[in-house]
């Protein structure tokens, strides 16, 4: 019988930008406190993005070159680029073609963008990992990248929402394997598109019959909405569910998880699901302390800096989750 192919993570990476903005900044033009966003979400600082030096495709090439490096891979051994971000640098082209040309890659090879918000990075890596199954391609290199900081509400009506956001990027190089029982064991998808107003920048639509002078008399439109109450009702069901899945699909119990890295929406949904699976706090991993909310670029950054940190080892089982705008909720399960 032929060994199934499947793919592992060869590499990682991640880029943040050098502006740190502490809660405290935030407490005059938001008429916020420290404490009040730290009770509410765990937030004790986040980076914001230079213009001019930091862009949302640029960012990925600078998470992407460390991921390569770790991988041993050169940049024009890519085969597909899949790119996760609800910020791309233009309306179009997506930003997957803008790190293509910031990684200097000259192969024409495939690059796909992925817009599924805070799940959009383990969307993207489903993708990934599927091309890599069917022996497709062997190289390919995922990322999530986001600035925020530029399209919030830092007025005292927006500090809900724009105390949360952060900006960065993560990403990762997928390489085959035949090794069995080891890389990518299964992700898991789902939406409920019920739910999409929940948690939504609603313009510049393309509904509109003339959206520039609808967004012209509507600013605040271009600002996110969330009805933070029903999304955290929400997180805290889908996040134990879609990690269940995973876990009972490969036959394994919350007790085999090694480290678990979910998206960073809130230190209080974290929390939450951590005591819902019995999980000691060096088998989750948090940074949300530091960068916010950074959607599709969370679970990479996270996942990197675990690397990093010694965190994960070979052998370990990783489970990856995340729930978010659309709803969308997704998991995968990695042994290391």
């Amino acid at each position: 019988m032929a060994t199934l192919r499947h793919s592992y993570i060869a590499g990682v990476g991640h880029y943040v930008p050098s502006r740190v903005v502490k809660n405290a900044e935030l407490e005059p033009m938001m008429n916020t406190s420290d404490a009040w966003i730290q009770e509410r979400t765990g937030i004790q600082e986040r980076r914001w993005f230079e213009e001019g030096t930091d862009t949302t495709a640029n960012m990925g090439a600078n998470a992407a070159r460390k991921a390569l490096e770790m991988a041993g891979v050169e940049a024009n051994d890519v085969q597909m680029i899949v790119f996760a971000t609800l910020s791309p640098d233009y309306f179009f082209p997506g930003s997957g073609v803008l790190l293509q040309r910031e990684l200097g890659i000259t192969n024409n090879c495939p690059a796909l963008d992925v817009r599924n918000q805070c799940s959009g990075f383990v969307y993207a890596l489903s993708v990934a990992d599927q091309f890599i199954r069917t022996g497709m391609y062997d190289t390919v290199l995922v990322v999530g990248s986001e600035i925020h900081s530029s399209g919030l509400d830092k007025s005292p009506e927006g500090r809900g929402v724009a105390v949360i956001f952060g900006d960065g990027a993560g990403a990762v190089v997928l390489r085959p394997s035949t090794e069995e029982g080891q890389g990518i064991l299964s992700t898991h998808l789902h939406s409920q598109g019920e739910f999409a107003e929940e948690l939504i920048v609603k313009e510049p639509s393309s509904n509109r019959d003339n959206r520039a002078d609808y967004v012209v008399a509507n600013k605040q439109d271009l600002y996110p909405f969330m009805n933070g109450q029903n999304v955290f009702k929400h997180a805290v069901v889908r996040f134990p569910q879609v990690i269940k899945e995973a876990l009972d699909q490969n036959g394994y119990q919350p007790s085999d998880v090694n480290m678990l890295i979910p998206h960073q929406a809130n230190l209080r949904i974290t929390q939450y699901v951590q005591q819902k699976m019995g999980l000691s706090d060096d088998k989750v991993y948090s940074n949300i302390q530091r960068y916010g909310n950074t959607t599709a670029a969370s679970v990479p950054i996270a996942l990197s800096e675990a690397v990093q940190e010694g965190r994960i080892k070979r052998g370990d089982l990783v489970c990856l989750a995340a729930f978010g705008s659309g709803f969308t909720w997704a998991s995968a399960l990695i042994k290391w």
